[in-house]
């Protein structure tokens, strides 16, 4: 197994368990998807690639398009191309978004929906890359696995909103700001839930182009994932401050208000999550705020 990464916002000590464990069979590679020579250099050799590289970032001021179209669009390009030299590849499994359907009406919401009207760059991004590789896969030898992810959540999480909510805590403990009108509603699925979506999809998928939406089968408010988090804080009479938002309570331009996948395709094929909404929030606000506390001398309040 390669694990090919820039470490432009992971680190190497969070797959510390993976190369202790394995260290016989992991081979870790640092370099950037948007230089051809190193991805060459990754995927030789392999029979499947899992590609969830990019810049993640959604919020238009946190995120130019220039770079979302370099990081996202032009590396999914330089990836396959590579593929064209590295003829053992079977498999492509890609990490896409939930933010290509854009706002719809029918929830859960169905792999076929469509016309796809994404409303922010992240999710054309992603959608542009989805055609991509579609269109390889067609063209080349190889199946192309598409997964339209929810908001994947975890212990080592460093982006989104539970970070987030954190890191405002930790500056003020009394008053607590909430990106919109806090009635925003969206599915959010545990990591260990997202990597056996994909190990499945992987196994199991038989055509040459498939998408499986990967979610978990209820959603959550953002109002909640507030009120999770000071309790996982331990702290009492928080005042929550909403912004009111944008675009009728969004937190931002090009937030999606209101997200939940139909994940009966994938279900059939044998998965299914074992943690619902509130609980992979809960996992991944108490993980994140027992690393702060070991950091911060053991301070218990956050």
């Amino acid at each position: 197994m390669v694990i090919f990464d820039n470490f432009s916002s992971g680190k190497y000590e969070n797959i510390d368990d993976v190369l202790e464990n394995y260290s016989d069979n992991v081979h870790v590679i640092e370099g950037d998807i948007t230089r051809p020579s190193d991805v060459e250099k990754a995927i030789s050799d392999l029979d499947a690639v899992f590609h969830f590289a990019a810049n993640p970032e959604v919020r238009l001021e946190l995120n130019d398009p220039k770079n979302c179209f370099k990081q996202n669009v032009y590396g999914t390009h330089v990836l396959l191309e590579a593929l064209g030299h590295a003829r053992d590849v079977e498999k492509v499994v890609f990490a896409s978004t939930s933010t290509v359907y854009g706002d719809v009406d029918d929830f859960p919401t169905k792999e076929s929906c469509g016309p796809l009207k994404p409303i922010s760059i992240y999710g054309a991004s992603k959608l542009a890359s989805e055609a991509l590789i579609s269109s390889y896969a067609y063209l080349g030898n190889f199946a192309a696995i598409t997964l339209r992810l929810a908001n994947i959540v975890g212990p080592k999480s460093r982006h989104g909103v539970v970070p987030d909510l954190i890191r405002k805590l930790r500056k003020d403990k009394r008053e607590l700001e909430i990106l919109g009108d806090g009635t925003q509603s969206k599915s959010y699925l545990y990591v260990d839930d997202c990597v056996d979506a994909a190990l499945t999809a992987c196994e199991k998928n038989s055509l040459p182009v498939a998408v499986f939406n990967v979610g978990s089968e209820d959603w959550v408010t953002v109002l909640r994932i507030a009120e999770i988090v000071t309790e996982e804080a331990g702290l009492n009479n928080v005042k929550f401050r909403l912004t009111g938002g944008v675009d009728g309570g969004r937190g931002w331009k090009g937030d999606v208000k209101k997200m939940l996948l139909d994940i009966s395709k994938l279900k059939s094929m044998g998965w299914k999550p074992k943690h619902n909404s509130e609980q992979a929030i809960r996992f991944t606000a108490r993980s994140i705020l027992e690393e702060c506390r070991s950091a911060y001398d053991g301070d218990t309040s956050v």
